[in-house]
């Protein structure tokens, strides 16, 4: 069991931004697993041809639109993604579920061999639950993770979020050419995120996410964005950095459904 809870939390932290965010929501940082930081594979920063380079703001602003706009993001109040998970170097696979609230509430499940594994935040306190670690609290670095990450309309408060960004160039993400934009924020080495020069789209995220046992460097990859009652969310991301590399892929999505706030609470201790 010490090894699966080991990938799950990983699994889960580098979710949360993802699904959460349509950019920065599967993601979803939530319970997450230490390991030793890895750089970028060198195929992944073979750089593009010259392109004329628009501005950060630029950047975030066409990044909000892409996604279905402001005004479709602030009717929405809540969010259920359910969908699978995929592991094929151990040969496993199981489900995930996510709950969100705006503004700031989040619940994760992921189970695995029959195994539950879930971490929620309820604006002010994180916790984890599973079956090697059982019932804790995050805090520190960890906590300070998932409450930047918990931000129900992350794509609209990018500049909140952080305090500067910084156009470094354009790279390659498979076939597509991609603005690479730093985004820095307090207490924390700077984000990599790299939008797509054509769609706008976030296509990857490359970031230092902390745990009780360290910091650690994850890489997601963002596919296949749909529709979803008038905002895009990727349904396909990929975590190809950490060892093993997984896919979650999600299959259904649903807004403004009715959540008590009482399921994203620490539960009691048994």
């Amino acid at each position: 069991m010490s090894e699966l809870g080991q990938l799950v939390r990983e699994m889960t932290s580098s979710m949360k931004k993802f699904i959460s965010a349509g950019l920065l929501s599967l993601a979803m940082s939530s319970v997450a697993f230490a390991q030793t930081p890895v750089s970028t594979p060198e195929k992944t920063v073979a750089k593009s041809p010259a392109l004329a380079t628009p501005t950060a703001d630029q950047i975030l602003s066409r990044y909000v639109e892409a996604v279905g706009g402001a005004a479709a993001w602030k009717n929405l109040t809540s969010r259920v993604s359910t969908g699978t998970i995929e592991i094929p170097k151990i040969q496993i696979s199981g489900t995930v579920e996510f709950h969100e609230k705006a503004p700031n509430r989040i619940l994760r499940v992921i189970i695995l061999n029959g195994a539950t594994f879930r971490q929620g935040f309820d604006g002010v306190v994180a916790w984890t639950d599973d079956p090697q670690d059982g019932l804790r609290s995050e805090t520190g670095a960890e906590l300070e993770d998932t409450r930047f990450d918990s931000d129900f309309f992350h794509p609209l408060n990018l500049r909140k979020l952080y305090s500067k960004f910084t156009v470094t160039g354009t790279e390659k993400i498979g076939e597509h050419d991609a603005y690479v934009v730093e985004a820095v924020r307090a207490g924390s080495d700077p984000d990599k995120i790299f939008f797509d020069t054509k769609t706008g789209f976030a296509l990857r995220l490359i970031t230092i996410r902390h745990t009780r046992d360290g910091a650690s460097t994850y890489q997601e990859d963002l596919e296949d964005y749909r529709d979803a009652d008038g905002i895009r969310l990727p349904f396909i991301v990929h975590q190809s950095i950490a060892e093993p590399p997984f896919t979650i892929r999600l299959t259904e999505v649903h807004h403004n459904l009715e959540l008590d706030d009482k399921e994203f609470s620490k539960p009691a201790a048994e």
